[in-house]
């Protein structure tokens, strides 16, 4: 495997040589009783029979179509670097929860059940946690996280870009109450669906991570408390902070940090396999 350095600098100057294909789905959610869109980014140049796949989630008030349609890099990095990119909708303000007694809010089984068994039946990637991953922004930075630390034996890889790692400093903002109650009123809760608290819950050696944010972020100060509380609790993590704001000007830049990160975690486990 090329060092990171050596290959970040190669796919930045290299050319648009091939064009990846993009399929636009709609699949049904059995427990939502509804059809969810998602893209699929796939590469049109295919080096082998079966590929990694990266699923990566927008943010608050986002869709489906939101990275490949502002992060014009998400298509050459599948092609590049082979690996399968689903972008499902995760609606206007879920936050990727299962919410109890409300049906159209169950975006975790939809996520790590429904819709991973559907790529699986349709695409040629790997039926192997080691060959997926699952990252996002804002809303979706904390779903990726939220996700990956509640079904490790699903994921083996998780990042995060401008996530909302702790909700709990936000109790009147993107519709957070109107899914878990007031904060005032369901503290342990919200404890529950935020992702610092959920730390215990990472088994050793269960889950490579990548977090960054820009410095100019409001979810800047939760991010330096999260990774000062891995870095506490001894779990291993890469985190990343950068000059930028929420913003697609700032998540066209660090995606690339996100995504090498993501080859080289599936580089590394391809060299351990026969």
């Amino acid at each position: 495997m090329k060092p990171f350095f050596f290959t970040f600098i190669s796919l930045l100057f290299s050319s648009y040589t091939f064009a990846a294909e993009v399929d636009t789905l709609t699949i049904s959610s059995p427990t939502m009783g509804k059809s969810i869109k998602a893209v699929v980014i796939r590469p049109d140049h295919v080096e082998s029979a079966k590929l990694p796949t990266l699923y990566l989630l927008h943010g608050y008030s986002g869709n489906y179509a939101d990275w490949v349609n502002k992060v014009p890099m998400v298509k050459k990095m599948a092609d590049d670097l082979q690996m399968i990119i689903v972008c499902p909708d995760g609606g206007f303000s879920s936050w990727y929860w299962d919410i109890p007694n409300v049906k159209n809010n169950q975006y975790e089984t939809f996520i790590t059940k429904e819709l991973i068994d559907y790529i699986q039946g349709k695409y040629p990637v790997y039926d192997d946690r080691s060959k997926r991953g699952i990252t996002g922004l804002s809303m979706g930075g904390h779903g990726a996280l939220y996700l990956a630390i509640k079904h490790q034996d699903v994921f083996g890889a998780a990042g995060s870009t401008s996530g909302g790692v702790d909700i709990r400093p936000f109790p009147n903002n993107w519709d957070m109450a109107k899914l878990l109650g007031e904060y005032a009123d369901n503290s342990e809760g919200w404890d529950q669906h935020t992702v610092i608290e959920l730390t215990h819950l990472i088994k050793p050696k269960s889950l490579e991570l990548f977090i960054d944010c820009g410095t100019e972020d409001f979810f800047y100060s939760v991010n330096n408390k999260f990774h000062e509380k891995l870095t506490y609790l001894n779990i291993p993590h890469h985190y990343l902070t950068m000059p930028g704001g929420h913003s697609w000007e700032y998540w066209n830049k660090s995606f690339l940090y996100q995504v090498m990160f993501f080859n080289n975690f599936f580089s590394k486990v391809s060299e351990k396999t026969p």
